[in-house]
């Protein structure tokens, strides 16, 4: 009798074999392969530009490969575009959320998939399904508010909502938890290892190396377009993944300095107090000052007021109350500064959004570089100084790349065509450039990936040793730890404690951020 050997059952659910593409002179993926198993969570890691949003645009059909093919379940399958995709059972949730503001969650959902004329039945069915699936899942969503006046979180959920609504098995992430609070990431874990356990794959693209550690089963490492390295997570550290993204060791620790005396102020708010449109306290009599040659920290939990701040400092809102001293002039809330002023004073800005206020996207990398500052003599054409010199921007847009190694070294490329990191290395680039006396940065390593995060550390602290005063708002703790020469604490729109850097760890810092008084500052703050 002849035994016969078995081969395995094929598990993954998917496969991806010798994908290569390429944009004009961009070689963005190179032969890659790719196995992700069924019903496990799959990190897929790499720097900004390695070539991984580009491998799942292909995923989910948004491009077309030059070469290789994809198998969904051990079948070779053709995907030419989205619609294809989803009837593969593949869904994406994209890192800027693919949501209608004005429509309410319920009807992103049925978008594209009423289902007939009868939107009245087609609501009352798809609202069923939905209350059925958050029960499943634990993604709860109000179904009925508009989506433009949910918080991020509530948005990340309904993405994840409308994509297995509309029967996804293979869930693609990409940076989920690029603007959400630590609170909502531990919430969306919960529900990704749920939707795990039932049988749902997930590939998540991420910079953050700890949640992959926490969440993943299996890490696949891209690096320059082509795949360095995939193992199991037990088989791995944050450390060996952080060298095989960047090629090197990578430091992101505070590192050992003299302590140094800060000058002196710079910047000086007073009492400055701010309604939104719909008359909410977004900022309440708060006041601060920031010295030269010094990084003062802004921590707290996404939406308490931060954001507000940053807008209010650089002149991008006026409050309805409060002042400001920037250098020799003073500001009242009637007469606020505006941003051209705050320019013309030395008072550069890093914007939280850097697509909707950081760049316009369309423009070339060398328009974005002019962005704000057109109007100095040596960005106009001559004779009459009418339009950009463009030659001038052009070279010193090419020498801004080198020396913040944005990729690619492009300046006629489309801003809208660099990856996140470095649009966002290109912003600093255009703010440090110009020799500020005062930095007001947001969120500047969001969705940044650790070899770009500790470049820019770096970058802050050299503006910082030049004698430039730096007010930085970060959700990411270990970051205003790194930094920061002391912190501030906000909480609904307050200022609620202020801290020396060595009175600084989690702990502190968490207790004031849910405003739970640790400190005497916090009395002098709520006063």
């Amino acid at each position: 009798m002849v035994s016969k050997t078995l081969a395995a059952p094929d598990v993954s659910a998917v496969r991806l074999r010798g994908i290569s593409k390429r944009f004009g002179a961009v070689q963005a993926n190179r032969a890659v392969d790719l196995s992700v198993a069924r019903a496990s969570v799959h990190g897929l890691i790499g720097e900004n530009g390695a070539g991984k949003s580009t491998l799942m645009a292909i995923l989910y059909g948004y491009y077309q490969a030059d070469e290789g093919h994809i198998e969904i379940d051990g079948q070779r399958v053709h995907i030419g575009n989205a619609h294809q995709a989803i009837a593969q059972g593949i869904g994406m949730v994209h890192q800027h959320f693919m949501l209608v503001e004005t429509l309410s969650c319920l009807d992103n959902v049925m978008l594209g998939a009423e289902g007939g004329f009868f939107l009245g039945a087609a609501r009352r069915r798809v609202r069923a399904q939905l209350q059925q699936l958050m029960r499943d899942t634990g993604l709860q969503v109000r179904l009925d508010e508009r989506v433009a006046d949910l918080p991020v979180g509530e948005l990340q959920r309904l993405e994840i909502l409308k994509a297995l609504y509309r029967g996804a098995r293979i869930l693609i992430l990409d940076e989920p938890t690029a603007v959400l609070t630590p609170q909502e990431t531990d919430q969306l874990f919960t529900v990704l290892r749920g939707l795990r356990e039932r049988g749902t794959t997930i590939v998540l693209i991420t910079h953050k190396l700890r949640e992959v550690m926490a969440l993943c089963d299996t890490v696949t490492v891209m690096r320059a377009g082509e795949v360095v390295k995939t193992c199991a997570i037990g088989e791995t550290s944050a450390e060996d993944l952080a060298q095989s993204m960047v090629g090197r060791r990578v430091n992101l620790a505070r590192p050992a300095e003299p302590a140094s005396e800060p000058g002196p102020v710079v910047l000086q708010a007073q009492g400055l107090s701010l309604r939104n449109s719909a008359g909410v306290a977004v900022l309440k009599d708060v006041s601060l000052s920031l010295h030269a040659g010094e990084i003062v920290g802004v921590a707290g939990v996404s939406g308490n007021g931060q954001s507000e701040l940053l807008a209010v400092l650089a002149g991008m809102q006026a409050p309805q109350s409060g002042a400001l001293m920037l250098g020799p002039q003073r500001f009242e809330a009637a007469q606020w500064l505006n941003p051209a002023q705050a320019r013309q004073l030395k008072l550069a800005h890093v914007p939280e959004d850097r697509h909707h206020h950081g760049m316009v996207l369309p423009f070339p990398a060398w328009e974005s570089v002019a962005l704000g500052y057109h109007q100095q003599a040596q960005y106009r054409a001559a004779p009459w100084g009418l339009g950009l010199h463009q030659e001038r921007l052009r070279a010193q847009t090419a020498q801004m790349m080198e020396q913040f190694d944005v990729r690619p070294r492009q300046v006629a490329l489309g801003s809208s065509k660099f990856s996140g990191g470095n649009q966002q290395k290109l912003i600093l680039a255009r703010e440090i450039h110009q020799a500020p006396t005062v930095l007001l940065v947001g969120q500047p390593t969001r969705g940044v990936d650790i070899g770009a995060i500790e470049f820019i550390h770096d970058q802050l602290r050299r503006l910082r040793a030049s004698g430039c005063a730096v007010l930085l708002v970060s959700s990411e703790l270990d970051e205003i730890l790194a930094l920061s020469d002391r912190v501030l604490v906000m909480n609904a729109g307050r200022i609620t404690g202020e801290l020396a850097l060595a009175q600084c760890n989690e702990t502190s810092l968490g207790l004031l951020m849910t405003a739970q008084p640790e400190h005497p500052h916090q009395e002098r703050a709520e006063a």
